[in-house]
């Protein structure tokens, strides 16, 4: 008996092993492909479940079984060993409405004609034809994918589909390029393409009729577009060997382990549908007389609905851009999430009070700026517009007008007549009258060197003040000199009356004064006496077209040395009528009103007050004994004596002894003769009396009967030579 028992439970406890071990494998089955000897991945492609790669249990079924051969070059491709096809991509059904189901991407056949040299014309090499047929395949050829074939006058016809003949026809005649009206799809030129049958077909074939001509020919099936922008010759086609086919997947609902096995979400029986809780739905479906399932993951959880817990909850809050800055993201079932401020610590609040203080600080200080903003703009514009007031009334007080119409009036066949400049413009050519561009000072005024707006370069006269009650004078002037036209004389190019005191504007001469060339000793190589004497010739030349040959006899009142300005060529320029100054009229003359310089003055003129032509001959005689002395109007050694240099030189002249005084560096040279005739002329030019003075008509004559008589001395000697 006890015996008995003891085999009893012997056979029970085996039967419960054998149960619990079954169990187990069941629930491995189940599970999906778990255990440790399954590869989930083969030459860079991922195999999900069901799909699997091992044993028996790492895939649902043999038509799901995965093989990962190993190429000659060492390299691992998968195959689906069912239909022996290479894989290329597997995914799992997405649960849109287009494609309810799984995709599998396989190398399918291609069918060529002519494209090799070893086959003889006309032979057409055909592989088999594409075949997912059997018993409980789950796969079908998608209608995604098309007929497509390449090369010139080709038709491609599809076989073993019974319901019609499909196929399409390629040419390659320039009549049909020229009607081509897109390049987006293949229609006939180069290429042709056709739709498969919407009944989606297990088998189907491809076969290559020629209608004419020869050449390399293909047609294959494919789920990629091709135009003839994009299509290349048939022979690099038919060297790829295979062209990319889609296939789908489901589940047939009369297979016993999807009935007998729950995958997934296969748990709760509904009308249409197998689900077990929110994260996943299995769809029905139904084609070719036969029921499916197709299982995917619901909005919100990724990963493969066909294993246990497979779909999960996905981070929504991982998306970039879900929440606006400040906020921070909680994920919630499913797709839900929930966007919520981030808490603020007393700190910050803090903070936050104190930064809508240093805000109103701020904008209360922006306020301010703009206010003192707009006063200093306003400041700025009523000093503007108080300048532009002045300016006006100082043009109009200067005469401004009546310089106008005189300029107007007078401008009658003038070439170049002088125009009256703005301030602005001025300012502008000297620098705002910068100390850096001031060429000399005197007793009328300074003297700058400016550049106008043209280019030009010009000498900017900033005059000392004016007597009011002379202005008309002063214009009158300014519009007389401005018609003085002479090579010796420096030219009056304009003036601004804008000013307080007018401004008068000059032609720059460049090389300076005589002064400073006549007493510079290093310049003895220029101040020559053929120089010396071609200077005294120039400027009485001027001076006698200023008296007698002028609308008005004009006076300068100031001849000297610094007067009279040297160009690049040492010609000799006349400059400082003294029109600065306030002039006057009297009944014959228009004479300029400016106190003489001491050395030059002429001394009748000093007693009397009455200025004359000859007071101009006096200065000038000054300035030609300074060309044969080489020493200055008034030397301390002979002020300390109560003598000028005109003195000095009289006296010399008396007592015989000229030659004593003679410049050294003429001395040595050998037209002594025309050196004693200027003197004696000088000599005359410095009498007492006006009266017995030459006018400058006659100095200027006398001048060139002197200069030109040694030349044609000169001239003399080289014929006797």
């Amino acid at each position: 008996m006890q015996t008995k028992t003891y085999n009893f439970i012997c056979i029970v406890t085996f039967v419960i092993l054998t149960f619990l071990v079954n169990d187990s494998s069941t629930a491995t089955s189940q599970n999906g492909n778990s255990t440790t000897s399954c590869n989930e991945t083969c030459g860079g492609v991922s195999i999900p479940w069901p799909f699997g790669i091992g044993g028996k249990d790492c895939y649902l079924n043999n038509w799901y079984k995965v093989v990962c051969n190993t190429t000659t070059s060492g390299t691992t491709v998968p195959f689906l060993s069912r239909i022996n096809t290479e894989v290329v991509n597997v995914s799992l059904p997405d649960g849109s409405r287009d494609k309810p189901y799984g995709i599998v991407l396989i190398k399918g056949p291609l069918t060529s004609l002519d494209c090799s040299n070893n086959t003889s014309q006309g032979l057409q090499k055909s592989l088999p034809d594409l075949n997912v047929t059997g018993k409980g395949s789950p796969y079908f050829i998608t209608d995604n994918n098309r007929l497509v074939a390449i090369g010139c006058d080709t038709k491609a016809l599809m076989t073993d589909i019974d319901s019609e003949t499909l196929g399409c026809e390629t040419s390659c005649k320039e009549s049909l390029s020229s009607q081509q009206v897109t390049d987006s799809i293949c229609d006939g030129y180069k290429c042709c393409q056709t739709r498969i049958p919407l009944e989606r077909p297990q088998v189907i074939g491809v076969n290559i009729d020629v209608t004419r001509g020869e050449g390399c020919r293909v047609a294959f099936l494919t789920d990629k577009r091709y135009s003839p922008s994009n299509v290349t010759a048939p022979e690099q086609f038919h060297g790829g060997g295979y062209a990319v086919v889609e296939l789908g997947w489901y589940f047939d609902t009369s297979d016993s382990k999807f009935r007998n096995n729950p995958l997934g979400c296969r748990n709760l029986t509904h009308y249409n549908s197998y689900d077990s809780d929110t994260r996943c739905l299995c769809e029905y479906g139904y084609f070719n007389e036969i029921s499916y399932r197709n299982c995917h993951c619901l909005i919100g959880f990724k990963g493969n609905p066909y294993l246990r817990g497979g779909c999960v909850e996905a981070d929504m809050c991982k998306e970039p851009g879900v929440c606006e800055e400040g906020n921070i993201c909680e994920n919630a079932r499913g797709s839900m999430y929930t966007c919520k401020p981030k808490p603020k610590p007393k700190a910050e609040v803090t903070k936050q009070g104190k930064s809508f203080v240093l805000e109103g600080v701020l904008i209360g200080l922006l306020g301010l700026m703009f206010l003192v903003g707009v006063i200093f703009w306003l400041f700025i514009f009523i000093r503007k517009r108080r300048r532009i007031i002045r300016g006006r009334k100082f043009f109009k007080r200067n005469g401004g007008l009546l310089l106008k119409q005189q300029l107007t009036t007078t401008n009658e066949g003038n070439v170049e007549m002088s125009r009256i400049f703005t301030s602005k413009e001025l300012k502008k050519a000297t620098d705002n009258f910068s100390v850096k561009r001031v060429l000399g000072q005197g007793g009328q005024g300074t003297v700058y060197k400016g550049m106008l707006v043209d280019g030009r370069i010009v000498a900017v006269k900033r005059s000392k003040l004016v007597d009011e009650d002379k202005m008309q004078e002063f214009i009158n002037e300014v519009a007389l000199l401005s018609q003085i036209n002479h090579r010796n004389i420096v030219k009056l190019l304009g003036c601004c009356l804008e000013t307080e005191v007018p401004i008068l504007v000059y032609e720059y001469i460049p090389n300076g004064d005589l002064f400073k060339r006549l007493h510079d000793d290093s310049d003895d190589y220029n101040m020559t006496w053929d120089v010396r004497l071609r200077i005294a010739v120039e400027i009485a030349g001027a001076l006698s077209y200023m008296h007698s040959a002028a609308s008005f006899p004009i006076y300068h009142r100031d001849i000297k040395a610094t007067n009279i300005l040297l160009d690049e060529k040492y010609r000799a320029k006349v400059s400082d009528f003294g029109t600065s100054r306030s002039v006057t009229v009297d009944q014959t003359h228009l004479t300029t009103l400016v106190a003489g310089t001491f050395g030059y003055m002429d001394p009748e003129y000093f007693l009397s007050s009455q200025y004359t032509d000859k007071s101009d001959v006096y200065s000038f005689g000054v300035v030609l004994v300074e060309l044969i002395t080489g020493e200055k109007p008034l030397c301390r050694v002979r002020s300390e004596e109560g003598r000028g240099l005109a003195a000095h030189f009289l006296e010399a002249m008396k007592e015989n002894r000229v030659f004593d005084i003679i410049d050294d560096r003429i001395n040595d040279e050998s037209k002594m003769d025309q050196v004693m005739a200027v003197a004696t002329l000088a000599e005359r030019c410095l009498s007492r009396k006006g009266r017995k003075r030459p006018n400058m008509r006659e100095v200027s004559i006398e001048l060139d009967r002197i200069r030109s008589s040694l030349e044609d001395l000169d001239v003399h000697v080289e014929n006797v030579d």
